[in-house]
């Protein structure tokens, strides 16, 4: 995906956005595809490079994005070795959604819906019948996860159609709200070792005729943020996941197609005041603003009542050559949630959205400390950020 090029200072155009590929290439389209090569009814092929398995196992990798996978074949030899085999032997990648992050992509993943529709529209969103902050990866605070997230998942849709569904992941995520209204369905088996998981993960994709199996690694991410990708703990991470990804290929049963995906990329941004816009220091774009939701590239900005025109105003004329500033309705109208975004998601995304173009965040220092002295980064639609890999082996 080529982002198309701009003189500054002129403001970002909402429509000039990258929108992902939701409804042809998407996270959300993964499961549903596959399940529909398995005779799941009401299924659709979006993805129609993918051709049938009997058996299909996701495994996906947190913060793997596209361009880091092929800026490190020596670290990555087995999964470069597959680069060709992605997206159904195109070589292409798929798009996470947007925001591109964690609660977003694994909801899109199991619900095989975009974000306007399953309705985690970000790290942190608004939850309009409190107005409080919701984190919506450590589900804070507390909602009912069904009336937040009322869609089957597919591995429910699956798991009732006779389908053997399974997910292989760390014990700590088994009853997690996150887990139950987005990968729930089938039986869920937690193992802590890597190796552990994907011995399992294959015993689970031979345990059926038909089988659906989906397994998870985090600590990619997990380094990608605390030390950034040009560090030698998240290539040392990247290297020791290539081998899982190997051990689980090398135990496919018959008749399987395994899938090696992720739920974003991510990028580096240095620690200077040009890079970094503190929102807690910025009395501009402070003005008239209730809350600040989402993360540092990709902001929901809830206005005080009747001040919403000024702040788009102000976010546009104080940001807008570095971010694409849109209105709610602008960035529905626009596409970046997806096709449609359901009633009861509507009032959970910004009055204003802002979404990083240049290398950039807008943290808060003061309400987001942890998040705010992050190295590594991800949210919005730029390449880095967007592309993930949908590598392929099939026995």
């Amino acid at each position: 995906m080529a982002l198309p090029t701009w003189d500054h200072p002129e403001r970002l155009a909402v429509d000039s956005a990258p929108v992902p590929e939701y409804g042809a290439g998407s996270l959300a389209d993964v499961l549903p595809t596959l399940a529909a090569g398995m005779s799941v009814p009401d299924m659709t092929a979006a993805i129609p490079e993918l051709t049938p398995a009997d058996r299909n196992c996701v495994f996906l990798i947190d913060g793997l994005g596209w361009e880091q996978l092929r800026a490190h074949p020596d670290e990555a030899p087995f999964m470069t070795s597959l680069l060709a085999s992605s997206r159904g032997g195109t070589g292409r990648p798929i798009t996470a959604g947007y925001p591109a992050t964690t609660a977003t992509s694994l909801a899109s993943v199991g619900t095989g819906l975009p974000p306007g529709a399953h309705g985690l529209p970000g790290y942190t969103a608004r939850n309009p019948a409190t107005g409080e902050l919701m984190n919506q990866l450590r589900w804070n605070p507390w909602t009912d996860p069904r009336a937040w997230q009322p869609h089957p998942t597919i591995f429910q849709l699956a798991d009732a159609a006779g389908v053997h569904t399974a997910q292989v992941s760390s014990p700590t995520f088994q009853n997690t709200p996150l887990t139950k209204v987005a990968l729930s369905g089938g039986t869920f088996h937690g193992r802590l070792s890597g190796e552990e998981r994907m011995d399992l993960a294959a015993e689970q994709l031979a345990a059926g005729d038909r089988s659906l199996v989906y397994t998870y690694y985090a600590e990619v991410d997990g380094k990608g943020h605390r030390f950034g990708i040009d560090s030698d703990p998240w290539r040392g991470q990247l290297m020791y996941v290539d081998r899982l990804v190997q051990r689980l290929a090398e135990q496919l049963p018959p008749r399987s197609a395994l899938y090696v995906t992720a739920d974003h990329g991510m990028i580096d941004i240095p620690f200077d005041e040009q890079h970094r816009i503190d929102f807690d220091e910025d009395w501009e774009l402070r003005a008239g603003v209730a809350l600040l939701g989402g993360e540092g590239r990709a902001r929901h900005v809830y206005a005080v009542p009747g001040a919403q025109a000024d702040v788009l105003t102000c976010w546009r004329e104080v940001l807008g050559e570095q971010f694409w500033i849109a209105s709610r309705d602008e960035a529905i109208a626009a596409g970046w949630f997806g096709p449609r975004v359901d009633e009861r998601v509507y009032a959970r995304l910004g009055d204003v959205i802002a979404a990083a173009r240049d290398d950039v965040l807008i943290i808060a220092s003061e309400r987001e400390p942890k998040e705010s002295a992050m190295v590594g980064n991800h949210g919005s639609m730029t390449p880095v950020e967007q592309l993930v890999p949908l590598l392929q082996v099939r026995t």
